[in-house]
């Protein structure tokens, strides 16, 4: 068994000797190159179970309308576009940027897994994205973006972060409130 130091997930990982040109050693005591021995859905979903700063917040409750949009914010409050798109970039909260290519020059390594967030602000209604980021399952049930604010139906959890979201609702909110601001 294999404990990668970026990320309190245990695993059993077999490297080919071969692997990367000798980088073996490297694999196996730092976790660098997972993307491509994992494969970006098995890294995604062990992002998707404990990334973020975990919280103990009853999860606010939410009305899907008509399966496209959560149209109450869930806080009550409009959130901060800044804050927002704070959350967005760090690479251990929202962490847009794995998955999605965003207006944010000075952030490198922009995934191209989703599509791209420029513009996104002209697209779609805040109740819209804000369905998005709480749970895109609610869309396309064959997406590999993971819920954000969904605190339960995940597998094989670490015990400090069973029951918690990863975003609070405050921050689901900034992040809506940002993405509002990236019209074309």
């Amino acid at each position: 068994m294999t404990e990668f130091p970026a990320c309190p997930l245990t695993y059993k990982l077999w490297v080919p000797e071969t692997t990367f040109s000798g980088k073996r050693e490297e694999i196996l005591r730092t976790g660098r190159y997972l993307i491509p021995l994992l494969g970006i859905a098995g890294l995604l979903a062990a992002f998707a179970l404990v990334s973020g700063d975990a919280r103990a917040e009853e999860l606010a409750k939410f009305t899907v309308k008509d399966g496209a949009s959560i149209p109450q914010s869930l806080t009550g409050q409009p959130g901060d576009p800044e804050n927002g798109r704070t959350v967005a970039i760090h690479r251990q909260k929202g962490n847009c940027l794995a998955c999605h290519a965003m207006p944010v020059p000075e952030q490198p390594f922009h995934g191209g897994v989703g599509p791209d967030l420029a513009g996104v602000g002209s697209r779609y209604n805040a109740g819209e994205l804000r369905l998005r980021v709480v749970n895109s399952k609610y869309v396309n049930p064959d997406t590999i973006m993971p819920a954000f604010y969904k605190a339960d139906g995940f597998h094989r959890v670490l015990k400090g972060f069973e029951g918690k979201p990863m975003l609070s609702a405050h921050e689901v909110e900034d992040i809506v409130a940002y993405l509002m601001t990236l019209k074309e």
